[in-house]
């Protein structure tokens, strides 16, 4: 190189490059994402709204009409692509690939589908519909009280046949809206808002609402079980502004209950969340539902609408409904922030924590549906009502989803530190004919498997620990002696495996070694000993951490099914 060159390699580092980086944006392209879109914001927390709009228009994702949404939303064509390729709903279609089928048929091959004939459904669906219909297994969709379940595009169908499946098909069903909940006019016909009014107006002070909270032992009904009147003091006490984020990702095989108050119930949880915000001091709302609850969103939708039209106070807070797109690690706080903001769920290291530096870098509440639903009760009830519920030593009440080999599966409100034999007697009436409690899965498919032998164990938090389980949201599966927990085991891990972000390495390769060691007829112990440790000590989120209980439960209380 001469002094000659160097004003030429100048120049040409300064000459603006023809077009962008990576792919050149086609304008028929361009044009289909500007009208998919039409007025909504192209702020950067949109982009998974965005992408749904896309897919929800033309049953997949191109190429063209990823760079031409990375342009008009002015990002890298890598962020956008990075994104829509961790979520399960999106299908990407490369250059040169053929589009999958407009319609898609979903199978749950969760624990309590596998119970109910799943595999079977899988099997035979594929010959019945035929090419014009895409088959395929999906994770756990929240409704395992009607296993098997389906869903046709965005219809559910409830304890699937071959021949409801077709009907559906043929019928060309897209969605499906609960019937018979309690709309906002109804709720305030029932009283609903008139706490919250109360509260508004200074008739109830704020320190008196969280007193009422702590007193009641309300817990985060999540998995985490967090002291709710805890949690609204440590958020309150950040600087504002603050955020609230609202969890209805309920993604744990064997849960359900979420859902169901929703669909029932709606108003009662959104005056909680309110209520919630007005003790806190919140700005803004952020309600997280799982893509798999399609009617509940289009019902929630349109109730929400009604309360902006109809506020129960003004100045209440802006309510943004946010869409998930089937990720069961968005069901963890930080990684379901991640997703609000447009971005991979891929949980977050702690500290910060959430309350501190949470949506948008500033204090947010994150609480869980039904966390928010008891609000009103409890405020009305009083704190005493609710703590004087429970059984054995327990205070509260719990909401079981249950599902397996029972007559009667379904949302069980019961006593907190009720036992697995009652809460089968009592309430689900009972084993299915022909069935003998074997074992039961307390607190879904992270929350361990214990034998029937163990069946008088309080069902709470803190009970479980010492026997290597925990009660999480309260997913009860019930296996029978027709059932074998090393098959539960398996059907879990696989669950693990295809849900892992793959953030971490002891998570990502863990649960893959783990359930390829698992599918073979004998088990390497010393071998699974160490890698449990490893992704218990070393995992970033309780995914990894919590992924091999089934197979130390299956070691420790079933030895006797790996010989």
């Amino acid at each position: 190189m001469n002094a000659r060159t160097i004003p030429i390699l100048v120049e040409e580092r300064q000459r603006k490059r023809a077009t962008p980086k990576g792919r050149v944006v086609d304008p028929a392209a361009l044009a289909d994402v500007r009208q998919a879109l039409g007025s909504a914001a192209r702020a950067r927390d949109m982009l998974i709204e965005h992408l749904h709009k896309l897919q929800d228009k033309f049953g997949h994702l191109s190429a063209r009409h990823l760079a031409a949404l990375a342009r008009e939303m002015d990002m890298a064509q890598t962020e956008v692509y990075e994104v829509a390729t961790f979520y399960h709903h999106f299908d990407i279609v490369k250059e040169g690939e053929v589009a999958p089928p407009r319609l898609t048929v979903r199978v749950c091959d969760g624990l309590s589908c596998e119970l109910a004939g799943a595999r079977d459904l899988l099997e035979r669906l594929p010959a019945i519909l035929g090419t014009e219909v895409r088959v395929i297994a999906a994770p756990c969709v929240g409704r395992c009280e009607q296993a098997p379940a389906v869903a046709v595009a965005q219809h559910p169908i409830a304890c699937a046949t071959t021949e409801a499946v077709k009907s559906a098909v043929d019928a060309g069903r897209s969605r499906h809206e609960p019937e018979g909940f309690v709309d906002l006019q109804g709720y305030k016909e029932e009283g609903g808002y008139a706490l919250l009014k109360t509260c508004i107006a200074g008739e109830i002070e704020v320190d008196q609402v969280i007193k009422a909270l702590e007193d009641s032992g309300l817990r985060g009904l999540g998995g985490a079980g967090f002291p709710a009147g805890r949690k609204w003091r440590i958020v309150r006490n950040e600087p504002a502004p603050r955020l609230m984020a609202v969890n209805i990702d309920e993604g744990e095989p064997g849960t359900f209950k979420d859902r169901v108050y929703l669909e029932r119930d709606p108003h009662r949880f959104l005056e909680g969340m309110l209520i919630a915000a007005w003790a806190v001091g919140i700005g803004k709302i952020y309600i997280y539902l799982r893509d798999e609850y399609h009617g509940c969103r289009a019902m929630l939708e349109s109730e929400l609408a009604k309360l902006r039209e109809q506020p129960p106070f003004p100045g209440m807070p802006e309510i943004c409904l946010r869409r998930g797109a089937g990720a069961y690690i968005c069901g963890e706080e930080s990684a379901m922030i991640e997703s609000i903001e447009g971005k991979r769920g891929m949980p977050r290291l702690r500290p910060p924590y959430v309350a501190q530096v949470g949506l948008f870098g500033r204090p947010t509440l994150e609480h869980n549906f039904e966390t928010l639903y008891w609000v009103r009760e409890i405020l009305e009830r009083g704190s005493a009502w609710f703590a004087a519920q429970g059984r054995h030593g327990r205070s509260g009440l719990r909401s079981f989803s249950v599902s397996g080999r029972v007559k009667n599966p379904g949302v069980k409100l019961a006593p907190a530190g009720i036992t697995i034999r009652e809460l089968i007697d009592e309430y689900c009436g009972g084993m299915q004919d022909g069935h003998r409690l074997y074992a039961y899965l307390p607190g879904g498919a992270s929350g361990g498997i214990l034998p029937a032998t163990m069946g008088d164990i309080p069902l709470d938090f803190d009970t479980l620990q010492p026997y290597g389980c925990f009660i999480g949201s309260a997913a009860v599966i019930v296996l029978s002696d027709k059932d074998r927990a090393v098959d539960a085991a398996r059907n879990l891990m696989r669950f693990f495996h295809h849900e892992s972000c793959g953030q971490c390495t002891p998570c990502r390769n863990g649960t893959a070694k783990a359930s390829a060691l698992i599918e073979k007829d004998r088990w390497d112990l010393p071998l699974l000993d160490d890698l449990s440790a490893v992704m218990r000590d070393a995992s970033i989120c309780g995914l990894g951490q919590a992924a091999p209980n089934p197979i130390d439960c299956v070691i420790k209380y079933f030895p006797q099914e790996l010989k």
